[in-house]
């Protein structure tokens, strides 16, 4: 699955991120999920520097579109995904799954044969089904917002 022509998009590590990458990463995640969804929680939560974090934007230098963290545990032979965030002119394209399909492939990448673990937004759970995910809990509210958590099997290397 390819990125639209007019979209690029790739990983770094947080050491990796440029001062002015990193300032629209917490803007765009402070933006959507504390102002938007109103949901007042700690988003610097001193995670980001042990993760890889991939960004996608309008263009080489346009801008930011969505993001994604992801944590490979290899030990565990797990990964997690986390803080899938999307601006408003982004929704609706289809950005969300392929920032979510880079997501599985990197982490089965990086930790082959790995289960993934994320917890959804409830309202999105149909979505993380369509990709392979089933929920493992009931729901609960976390930040104010009700979720669930979900995992993807390991599938076989």
């Amino acid at each position: 699955m390819g990125l639209p022509a007019t979209q690029t998009a790739r990983w770094s590590t947080f050491h990796e991120l440029s001062l002015d990458e990193l300032y629209e990463l917490l803007r765009l995640r402070q933006n959507v999920f504390i102002l938007e969804q109103a949901s007042f929680y700690a988003d610097i939560d001193g995670k980001d520097q042990a993760a890889l974090h991939y960004l996608m934007r309008e263009g080489e230098t346009g801008p930011l579109l969505g993001a994604i963290r992801l944590f490979a545990e290899p030990e565990n032979l797990s990964a997690r995904i986390g803080r899938v965030v999307i601006a408003k002119e982004g929704r609706g394209s289809g950005l969300g799954r392929l920032m979510m399909q880079a997501g599985i492939d990197k982490a089965e990448a990086m930790v082959p044969g790995c289960t993934i673990h994320l917890s959804a937004q409830s309202y999105l759970e149909a979505f993380y089904r369509s990709l392979g995910f089933e929920s493992v809990s009931e729901e609960y509210i976390e930040d104010g917002i009700p979720h669930v958590d979900m995992i993807r099997s390991a599938k076989p290397i």
